[in-house]
């Protein structure tokens, strides 16, 4: 089976794409603008395997169709994402031309190239801060609460347009905050933990008793996985642990894990739009996808501990000069 995989250098798709990759008949095309959160050393020892192609491009252009028709994949993942949401609060241009116009490209291309299945990677955001104890289930209205959420609503919704008018053959993944090695260290986790191990402040937006479901990177890509591979067309499906931790837990448990002071801790001005909680029903990708987590948060915490402890060299690069006056902007120092 030929693959290709926008946005295989971010987080989420690097991991993907390794977890193809042991499978033995999948070759992979891997399709990544290399912004700033995509690193193409997050996959730089995949250079030379027979079954692994790189090129940079970006999903919004012309290009991509020219691509599409000549590698000719069985499917597209489409990983490709702007994705910090405090980056779009500032700026939302990038997000909607990658998230929303960069879908809609690849669809029309995927389309004319006679691609037999495209799986859009979306997020549990489009659904909008959940009240109560509810869990939003697929068909729930979209809600989104920042440029971010919306452009990634706006790309689902433009799948969907894509599979009722054209019978496009497209799934829907939306998963829960994700975490584990390789993820930006502008995100909450790996922000916390490189920021400890450091002993720097620890910046938690307004009472941190925001609550999120947190689910380890490798059990969302053996979703993602299961939907290629068993989801119907024009159906969606929910990822998600059934846990939801606030901010100030998930803090304060990498900071018994890492042996660092909860002094560290800073609170600081909330950001515009906060959503208070995310909750999915993951109920249908578990019915119909046999789909079931392997990673609880005490041992995703664990390993993604290890792993940034253990690889200085890759996360020190990434706070750089930029990073850092981002990071001044946003939480200040003290």
């Amino acid at each position: 089976m030929k693959l290709l995989v926008t946005g295989g250098c971010g987080f989420i798709g690097s991991h993907f794409i390794r977890m193809a990759l042991r499978r033995p008949a999948i070759r992979v095309l891997n399709v990544d603008l290399l912004t700033y959160a995509g690193k193409g050393r997050n996959l730089a020892d995949l250079a030379r395997h027979p079954r692994y192609r790189f090129v940079r491009m970006d999903i919004a252009s012309h290009s991509i169709s020219k691509l599409i028709r000549s590698f000719r994949p069985d499917a597209i993942l489409n990983f490709a994402a702007e994705s910090h949401v405090d980056r779009s609060v500032h700026n939302a241009e990038p997000f909607l031309r990658t998230n929303a116009l960069g879908t809609q490209n690849l669809l029309d291309a995927a389309r004319l190239a006679g691609v037999a299945r495209f799986v859009q990677v979306s997020t549990d955001e489009v659904y909008g801060s959940i009240p109560g104890s509810g869990h939003a289930r697929e068909d729930w209205p979209l809600h989104p609460s920042s440029p971010y959420s919306a452009s990634k609503a706006a790309g689902d919704l433009c799948c969907m347009a894509a599979y009722v008018t054209h019978k496009q053959n497209v799934v829907i993944t939306r998963c829960t905050n994700n975490y584990g090695p390789y993820q930006f260290p502008e995100k909450l986790i790996p922000l916390m933990i490189t920021n400890a191990l450091h002993d720097l402040p620890l910046p938690i937006y307004g009472d941190g008793r925001q609550r999120r479901d947190w689910i380890y990177v490798e059990d969302h890509c053996h979703g993602v996985w299961l939907a290629l591979k068993k989801g119907k067309a024009g159906e969606i499906y929910n990822f998600g642990m059934g846990t939801e931790p606030t901010n100030l837990e998930i803090v304060r448990t990498l900071l018994r894990v890492l042996g660092k002071s909860s002094d560290l801790i800073r609170h600081v001005k909330d950001r515009p739009g906060h959503d208070r909680r995310y909750a999915v029903d993951r109920t249908k990708a578990h019915r119909q996808l046999g789909w079931k987590p392997c990673f609880n948060l005490e041992k995703g915490m664990a390993a993604t501990v290890a792993w940034y402890r253990a690889n200085p060299k890759w996360w020190l690069r990434l706070k750089d000069a930029s990073f850092q006056k981002f990071y001044r902007k946003q939480y200040g120092r003290s």
